[in-house]
């Protein structure tokens, strides 16, 4: 076991790549030198390959003998299988959310959604993109199933890989619109509205993927 400065300094790495591989500062494919990441986070070259393990076991990062380590360019057939995943599980999810939800809680999400939209509207694309991406994870947060909000925070970080390939067309005001209709079915306990809303949503995603990677 790693001491738990060490730990601590590998998490901060895979979180920091993480995020800026949601936010798309990072691109498919970018090669992530482990000196010059040492450098950044003022860390040993082992502690960056750690955090970079930890980066493929979660299928963000791709690591090759010899060559070094890339930002993982899923294929499309991965990328509709992840789609698939997220349907099956997030149906659920609305549904467990719907039975054991707070005032609080929906305070808490409506509070996100504002955030997104505010996002939305002065072109912030990078705050805008984690944003859309987190809602899923906040709703699973609310949940307070820690496993799920890990299994979650995966899926959405790939999804946001796969988007950067595959998405022509970034709809950020309809997800916006689309997230507010299912937090208002939440609210009012419509559950089969609400799991018809987040398939519906999830497949809108999914069909603005094009079968081959647009051009970077």
């Amino acid at each position: 076991m790693p001491p738990h400065g060490e730990a601590s300094s590998t998490e901060h790495i895979v979180v920091a790549i993480t995020r800026a591989i949601v936010e798309h500062r990072l691109l498919p494919g970018a090669k992530l030198v482990e000196q010059k990441l040492g450098d950044h986070f003022g860390v040993s070259r082992t502690i960056v390959r750690q955090a970079l393990f930890r980066l493929s076991e979660l299928k963000l990062v791709r690591l090759e003998p010899a060559r070094g380590a890339f930002v993982a360019a899923p294929s499309i057939d991965e990328a509709r299988e992840v789609f698939a995943v997220r349907r099956m599980i997030e149906g659920q999810m609305v549904r467990q959310l719907i039975a054991r939800i707070k005032p609080a809680d929906i305070r808490l999400l409506r509070t996100h959604l504002k955030d997104e939209r505010a996002a939305v509207r002065r072109i912030d694309v990078p705050s805008r993109t984690r944003l859309l991406f987190d809602f899923h994870v906040r709703m699973a947060e609310v949940l307070g199933n820690r496993v799920l909000v890990e299994l979650m925070q995966e899926l959405v970080s790939r999804c946001s890989l796969i988007t950067l390939m595959y998405q022509s067309d970034d709809d950020a005001e309809l997800s916006n619109a689309e997230h507010v209709e299912l937090l208002a079915a939440i609210e009012a306990r419509d559950a089969d509205r609400a799991v018809d809303l987040i398939d519906r949503h999830l497949l809108s995603v999914e069909r603005q993927l094009t079968a081959q990677p647009c051009p970077t």
